[in-house]
């Protein structure tokens, strides 16, 4: 990853941003707001994948957010895209290669609490893979073997829930389980799901969240939640139905991000 790390330590010019945030369906406002704003196409760095999703605009975006230095990347690419667990891996290793220490990570997400509902917002506190992959597949050495105890990291989830409290966000909180995607899951599949202990599902994160602690980055996550999960309501999922909706809690995890950054919560 040596030239994509090259070009974008020359384009960021001094710029040295030691968080980064994966901008999910609903957040893609946020890489807007980002001050003196450098963009660079994923096509321009040599290994990052392209996105086939609509909605996801394939571009790393640096700047100043908040006041504070940056690395946004709008929009991600999906193992169900392209049968790669670990298609986000030359991503999370340039990220930690320019020198990022702390990785937060978004998405859109069915909820399986009928309290939690579209629109809502959850910090994820865990995960399950239930896709049956792993990202470091054929990952020769004995770092291999990452612990993902501490996968999310408590003094990250600290910082957005008092962000969250500040700005009156109310924030669930919960287990997010990974399926591979493409088509959505089978109510029988939710059920399982349900006593298996998850509170939402989604196509997206978990590999980047095991690539993250693989390259040492601190990782916490949060999930905008676009629908109840499938056979919750009798009616048949959509992804119009997730663009749709994903904007609702995209705004209010917009508010708790801006409030983290503004005040300087992921300094120090």
């Amino acid at each position: 990853m040596k030239e994509a790390i090259d070009l974008l330590v020359e384009r960021l010019d001094g710029l040295v941003p030691q968080a980064a945030l994966v901008l999910g369906s609903g957040l893609g406002v946020l890489a807007g707001e980002v001050e003196d704003a450098v963009r660079i196409p994923y096509a321009d760095l040599q290994g990052f994948p392209a996105s086939g999703v609509t909605g996801h605009a394939g571009e790393v975006v640096a700047g100043r957010f908040g006041g504070k230095p940056v690395l946004m990347l709008a929009g991600r690419a999906h193992y169900y895209e392209h049968g790669d667990a670990a298609v986000m891996r030359p991503v999370i290793e340039t990220l930690a290669g320019i020198g990022v220490t702390r990785l937060i990570l978004t998405n859109a997400a069915g909820s399986l609490d009928p309290e939690m509902l579209p629109g809502s917002v959850m910090l994820v506190t865990d995960h399950i893979n239930f896709s049956g992959s792993n990202p470091l597949f054929g990952e020769p050495t004995d770092r291999r073997f990452v612990g993902l105890t501490e996968a999310y990291d408590a003094g990250l989830r600290a910082v957005i829930e008092r962000a969250a409290e500040a700005v009156d966000i109310h924030l669930h909180k919960g287990v997010y389980m990974w399926f591979s995607g493409p088509s959505f899951e089978t109510p029988a599949e939710i059920r399982m799901a349900r006593i298996m202990g998850a509170d939402a599902v989604g196509m997206s994160t978990v590999p980047e969240v095991i690539l993250a602690r693989f390259y040492g980055l601190k990782v916490a996550a949060c999930s905008v939640i676009t629908n109840l999960a499938a056979g919750m309501t009798g009616a048949e999922l959509s992804h119009q139905e997730t663009k749709d909706m994903a904007p609702l809690g995209g705004a209010r995890l917009a508010s708790v991000l801006r409030k983290v950054f503004e005040d300087g919560m992921l300094e120090g």
